[in-house]
């Protein structure tokens, strides 16, 4: 296996994060998106990113017969835009199709967390479709609690989906 680097994302790497959300859009439920995004939108979303200093990290696969591929990725997301909620940040884990199942989803989730509590968030939140269970699974193992369900609120693929709620405290001693 390659060695896989987890990093902070850089401007040039939003195509590759694009091709990992895209593909998710597309093929599960992890994005209630229905379309695939533009390049220019994830350019600005990584812009808005850098300007509110919300982290982004990317995992690197570095083989050392080609050059590097992005092969996940993740983010702190604004929670609301309200000054009250400042404290509190939305989360975001995405990886390749191919990545999928060999541990790389925590070593995304880790540093978001050390960065969280870097900023003086107290509060981590993660909007999570009900039947992803391996998303549930390793929020879980980072010690997020389930903190609410909301029964077929989204709609995607022909059916209603339901979202879990799950929030990670920040303590001091984190």
């Amino acid at each position: 296996m390659n060695p896989i680097v987890i990093r902070p994302a850089v401007r040039s790497d939003c195509p590759g994060i694009l091709d990992i959300y895209n593909d998710a859009v597309l093929k599960t439920t992890a994005s209630y998106d229905e379309e695939p995004r533009s390049l220019q939108h994830r350019l600005d979303w990584f812009d808005a990113h850098e300007r509110d200093r919300m982290p982004v990290f990317v995992a690197e696969e570095r083989p050392k017969d080609a050059g590097p591929r992005i092969v996940g990725w993740s983010a702190l997301n604004r929670y609301h835009d309200r000054a009250g909620y400042r404290f509190t940040a939305e989360n975001s884990v995405y990886v390749a199709e191919d990545f999928r199942g060999r541990g790389l989803g925590g070593r995304l989730l880790e540093p978001l967390i050390l960065a969280a509590r870097g900023r003086g968030l107290h509060v981590i939140i993660a909007v999570i479709d009900a039947a992803n269970e391996p998303s549930l699974r390793l929020h879980a193992r980072f010690g997020f609690e389930r903190a609410g369900l909301f029964r077929e609120v989204g709609f995607k693929f022909g059916r209603w989906l339901d979202v879990a709620y799950l929030l990670r405290r920040l303590e001091p001693s984190d």
